[in-house]
């Protein structure tokens, strides 16, 4: 979504940390450039990797540079989708609704997904239907 190039996968993660918001920003910064990322690229353009923090604990606002919860997790079924099956009971601060929720109340005519099943170290981790 929100640029020509080819088709890529996308994940939702849910993890503890000890860290700091803005240790975990950094972290995950590091990550994406020790796998290629150039953030000299143009903004919307096909990169290696690409993470984002879409909640932290029940921050709300703009936090360590990034607004939280981040807007595309209601606006992208990329995000919504799998961030229902991960943390579906989460609360949307500003619907109220939970993620489940909006997942269910979400029109998926307006954005193409294809599904994949997904195995990480021999274990399918999820299935295309």
């Amino acid at each position: 979504m929100g640029f020509d190039g080819d088709n890529f996968l996308n994940l939702v993660v849910r993890a503890r940390t000890d860290l700091s918001l803005q240790e975990l920003a950094d972290w995950l910064k590091r990550l994406e450039q020790d796998n290629g990322r150039r953030r000299s690229q143009a903004g919307f353009s096909s990169r290696t990797l690409d993470i984002d923090v879409l909640t932290y604990d029940d921050y709300q606002g703009y936090h360590a540079g990034m607004q939280l919860p981040r807007p595309e997790i209601t606006q992208n079924a990329f995000v919504l989708w799998p961030l229902s099956e991960v943390d579906g009971q989460r609360r949307d601060p500003h619907s109220g609704m939970t993620y489940a929720q909006l997942w269910q109340a979400y029109d998926r005519q307006r954005q193409k997904l294809w599904p994949i099943d997904f195995h990480w170290q021999g274990r399918r981790i999820s299935h295309a239907g």
